[in-house]
């Protein structure tokens, strides 16, 4: 029942009920906007559907803190409407990340009329859930690029059950296309199976086992997966071509670039030399991200991490977040939010109203102590 709510879940169901499917955020930025315009903001600064907003000036030697949540979900899986029950708030996004994105707005409204610890900002942002390339993160930062300097520490309030998750991987896409020749299937030899020739890379992938990675003291699990598969044909006809998604999650120890070379060294060694070189197998990279730095020696990051106490475990985040764009641009980056990584995408999702309740109140004893 909407009269049930708190402030913060009427704000969370607010959001909730303003559809943002990755792509059409456009809606969801100018009801922000707006709620930023009359709560008199000292500052916001919109570029395309992204947002930066800053609660009072800056102070000169005041510790900055930065709050980031992402504006778009991914496409509904089921009919699931904005609502409370008892215990969770339902709604697409509601754990990935729109009850985050609410706890940001919140505790901004609150640093507009009360002194805080740090200096604060938040930025939402459009187009998280698709490429690396697509998003609207770099947007904002070329909008207000001083938001992103002197920062002390950047929060990415990505699901993490109210843990402390530090770093992430990275994750790249290669798009492995087999060229072989049509044929009719009742006379094979006439062609050169394209799905036949991918064989031996399916077999490569899936005897891999995990790299286990450990970093600054925390684990990580290095994977790589076939995920998709696409191929030039019909039930009666040989495939002249076949393609397979490799999806490679990295550890925190490699850069960009050596992922790049690891996934090559891998479809070469299933493949062949002469396959690539005489041009039966490409390889294209269609989307790559980089992993995040581990900050665990951060003084703001262990100054929350104390005022939480035992309850927050500290791990290793194991997926990507825009912690890994935040250490390429040199700033120390956590991930902590209310939403739940076992609801994040499914069908029926929800956020505890607990968790966004216990997230609103470590956060603010964290931020106005």
């Amino acid at each position: 029942m909407i009269e049930d709510a708190t402030p913060l879940e009427a704000l969370s169901l607010e959001l909730l009920r303003i559809p943002s499917v990755i792509g059409e955020e456009a809606k969801l930025a100018a009801h922000v906007e707006s709620w930023a315009h009359e709560r008199g903001m000292h500052r916001l600064v919109r570029a395309g559907d992204n947002l930066a907003l800053q609660a009072r000036p800056f102070r000169e030697g005041a510790p900055r803190l930065l709050l980031i949540g992402h504006l778009d979900t991914v496409p509904p899986a089921d009919d699931n409407p904005p609502r409370l029950d008892d215990e969770r708030i339902f709604g697409l996004g509601s754990s990935d990340m729109k009850c985050a994105d609410a706890l940001i707005l919140h505790v901004l409204e609150r640093a507009r009329t009360e002194q805080s610890r740090f200096d604060l900002a938040g930025i939402l942002y459009a187009r998280e859930e698709g490429p690396f390339d697509e998003s609207g993160f770099p947007e904002i930062v070329e909008a207000a690029p001083d938001l992103f300097e002197s920062v002390d520490l950047a929060i990415a309030m990505e699901p993490t059950d109210n843990h402390f998750e530090l770093g992430c991987l990275g994750t790249l896409h290669a798009l492995v296309r087999f060229h072989g020749r049509r044929a009719h299937s009742a006379r094979p030899w006439e062609g050169k199976n394209a799905v036949h020739m991918a064989a031996p890379l399916l077999a490569h992938i899936a005897a891999l086992e995990p790299r286990d990675c450990r970093y600054d003291g925390l684990l990580f699990r290095e994977v790589c997966s076939a995920t998709m598969v696409d191929y030039d044909g019909a039930r009666n006809v040989i495939p002249g071509r076949f393609d397979l998604n490799l999806n490679f999650r990295f550890g925190p120890d490699r850069s960009r670039s050596e992922a790049l070379a690891w996934i090559a060294e891998q479809v070469r060694e299933a493949v062949g030399a002469h396959a690539i070189d005489e041009g039966a197998v490409t390889i294209e990279i269609t989307d790559i991200c980089p992993s995040g730095r581990v900050c665990n020696d951060n003084p703001l990051f262990r100054s929350l991490a104390e005022t939480a106490g035992p309850s927050a475990e500290t791990r290793a985040k194991q997926a990507w977040t825009d912690v890994g764009r935040l250490s390429e641009m040199g700033l120390d980056a956590i991930n902590f939010g209310p939403g739940s990584g076992s609801q994040a995408h499914q069908a029926g999702e929800w956020c505890s109203r607990a968790n966004l309740e216990a997230a609103r109140t470590l956060l603010e004893g964290w931020i106005f102590a």
